[in-house]
């Protein structure tokens, strides 16, 4: 294809503006100027020349409609539902980020299973207390996970687990690309996917069809052994479903980093549970080097006229 030797005018709009306008300036990508803001309702912007923007959805989702004439937004996050709301615009290709949270995610998960299997926080209790503790551990060896969802984020959660000796099932809407899972289950058979699993492990995107998924229903085809980790979006589980199974001991535990508001209230009674360990949606956070070169990849090739990295369906949601 003929190179695009147009001009182009990105809009950076993100709390890490000046770090990301550095990155990229540092490449002097042929055709480009940067206007970078922490808020645009804090500068005085015509966000009608802005042909590409660069950012966090939080903050581009309010001036979307102002941006009558981009042609494409390049998200920080690997998460879109802000950009996706019944009645947006959608005409421009929107591109997010991969393939930078499965390590971050991965040690997460792995960790928090190597704190329940070897008793971490029970054995450091004991050591308070003086006490000698010499009950036996868990091993994850043997043990089975199921993940929910096995796209980039799954399929480095399903190495990490077979380094550790697991099984490991996946549930997905159709994908079987992964050849670290051990057997894939689809739409109709949840109860044969989750009626043995030591780790119910959710990675899903927040979209329609995955509100809610984990609802009382699904809860109660986990046996009692199970535990179940959110390191995907808090839409995913149904919270009251889950503080029942939670209370009930219908579950073993939750280990949970994301939730449907964040910050989690205080008067959230989540808080109060003995069998769930709360994180502040720290599982992954951005590394904006690795984030900067992706939007340096894809401008690459919308000036060589070639088709961008990572598009996101608007009728899937990812």
């Amino acid at each position: 294809m003929d190179a695009d030797n147009h001009s182009h005018l990105l809009l950076i709009i993100s709390h890490d503006c000046d770090i990301y306008k550095d990155l990229i300036e540092q490449e002097n990508l042929p055709g480009l100027s940067i206007e970078a803001v922490k808020d645009p309702y804090l500068s005085v912007l015509d966000l009608e020349k802005f042909d590409l923007v660069f950012g966090e959805p939080s903050i581009i989702s309010p001036i979307l409609d102002r941006l009558i004439n981009v042609k494409w937004i390049q998200s920080t996050w690997a998460g879109v539902e802000r950009l996706l709301r019944p009645g947006m615009k959608r005409d421009y290709i929107l591109t997010n980020v991969r393939y930078v949270y499965g390590q971050l995610l991965s040690e997460y998960v792995m960790g928090y299973l190597i704190l329940v299997e070897r008793k971490i926080l029970s054995r450091w209790q004991s050591q308070q207390m003086k006490i000698w503790d010499p009950s036996s551990n868990g091993t994850l060896k043997g043990k089975l996970l199921g993940l929910l969802g096995v796209g980039t984020v799954g399929t480095q959660i399903a190495l990490s687990a077979k380094f550790f000796g697991m099984h490991v099932y996946g549930f997905t809407r159709q994908s079987e690309s992964c050849s670290y899972v051990d057997r894939y289950f689809h739409a109709g058979s949840w109860n044969e996917f989750a009626r043995n699993l030591d780790y119910l492990v959710c990675t899903l995107p927040a979209t329609e069809a995955t509100k809610n998924l984990v609802d009382t229903a699904a809860l109660s085809a986990l046996p009692g052994k199970a535990w179940i980790v959110n390191v995907g979006r808090g839409s995913t589980l149904d919270e009251t479903s889950l503080l029942r199974a939670l209370r009930e001991r219908s579950i073993s535990g939750a280990i949970l980093d994301v939730f449907n508001e964040e910050p989690l209230p205080p008067e959230n009674p989540l808080w109060n549970l003995p069998n769930i360990i709360i994180t502040s949606h720290t599982a992954a956070q951005n590394n904006p080097p690795e984030i900067a070169e992706i939007f340096i990849e894809n401008y690459s090739r919308l000036i060589h006229c070639e088709p961008l990295k990572y598009q996101v369906d608007f009728d899937l949601g990812y």
